[in-house]
């Protein structure tokens, strides 16, 4: 992680009220970091960890959450700062795509009037016209045709995927730094996808704009992303750039997600799947949180949790990362 990084997070903890006075940890010590340009695919399973995690950054997550560790934004602390501050960096510095681009928009407003208002909250000097012609000229950005029209219309004229591409022209309308995508893609058609994911990319690309994409799609990952953390319990298990992860990778549950896909160099009669369940908030394990569902695990990986061990340019939170190679290739070579 580079000192430097447009976003660092530290030692993030996230937890939340729970039964008796007891508390939940939802995120436990988290560390990762995105630079100007680059794109973070975020991967885990539903209740890992991903979207807290990215709405501690925002400063989103409800009175009851304690957020402990370090969130840096272009150098400066996020964690403990006042709602006032936050409010100048959220939609400004740091836009968000969220997962549901109909709940994000309001259905009595129209396209054009949403935006321009995304463009006057954090712009008091513009005018209405202008704020609106910005409006049309971010429709066409995100490549919506005949952008003066639709700007005109409502929510419900438009179909999912232009709804998506109307909430990431809002995201972006402030000319932002970093960009979130909390499952942008999820609900989109195969084509769909990979035209909102070229989008995202063309305009980190031309924006020199952060991307933390938050996804359960491994495919938009290998596509889009240069580095990748994946999340298990709370916890970034694995880290490191993209091809080395997703052609090596050294922990048994990154392994065991990409032995679930299926691929077109190598024929199996049925997919594996990974047995069991994510753990409950109420009853993670003790030690390894993954060693219930591993097939490797061992005495040691059920009392004591393993520390972050870096391979190269790849961190990993396992006891037997040295053997999870072999014994995988050794799996396959079987099936």
């Amino acid at each position: 992680m580079s000192d430097e990084a447009l976003l660092s997070i530290r030692d993030l903890q996230v937890s939340f009220a729970g039964r008796a006075g007891g508390r939940l940890t939802a995120v436990r010590g988290v560390n990762v970091s995105v630079d100007p340009g680059e794109v973070l695919g975020l991967v885990g399973e539903s209740g890992s960890g991903k979207s807290a995690t990215m709405m501690a950054v925002m400063g989103l997550l409800p009175g009851s959450a304690r957020i402990e560790g370090s969130v840096r934004f272009r150098g400066d602390e996020l964690v403990g700062r006042p709602e006032r501050f936050l409010r100048g960096i959220r939609g400004k510095r740091i836009g968000m795509i969220f997962q549901d681009p109909m709940t994000s928009l309001d259905p009595l407003l129209s396209i054009g009037a949403q935006i321009a208002e995304a463009v006057r909250i954090h712009d008091r000097g513009i005018g209405a016209r202008q704020a609106m012609e910005r409006a049309i000229e971010l429709l066409a950005t995100v490549s919506i045709p005949s952008p003066r029209q639709r700007a005109a219309q409502y929510p419900h004229e438009f179909s999912g995927g232009m709804r998506q591409r109307v909430v990431i022209a809002m995201a972006i309308a402030n000319d932002p730094d970093l960009l979130i995508a909390d499952e942008p893609t999820t609900a989109l058609d195969v084509t769909i996808q990979a035209q909102i994911m070229e989008l995202l990319q063309r305009l980190c690309a031309e924006r020199k704009m952060g991307l933390v994409l938050v996804t359960h799609d491994l495919g938009v990952v290998a596509g889009a992303a240069h580095n990748m953390a994946v999340m298990y319990a709370g916890r970034i298990v694995d880290y490191g750039p993209v091809n080395d992860i997703l052609t090596s990778a050294r922990h048994p549950y990154t392994r065991a997600l990409l032995d679930s896909l299926p691929r077109v160099d190598r024929r199996v009669e049925h997919l594996d799947a990974i047995a069991g369940a994510p753990p409950s908030l109420f009853s993670i394990p003790g030690g390894c949180a993954f060693h219930p569902r591993c097939r490797i695990a061992m005495e040691r990986c059920r009392i004591e949790q393993p520390p972050d061990r870096d391979f190269g340019i790849e961190r990993v939170a396992c006891h037997r990362a040295e053997q999870v190679g072999g014994y995988f290739s050794a799996r396959q070579g079987t099936s």
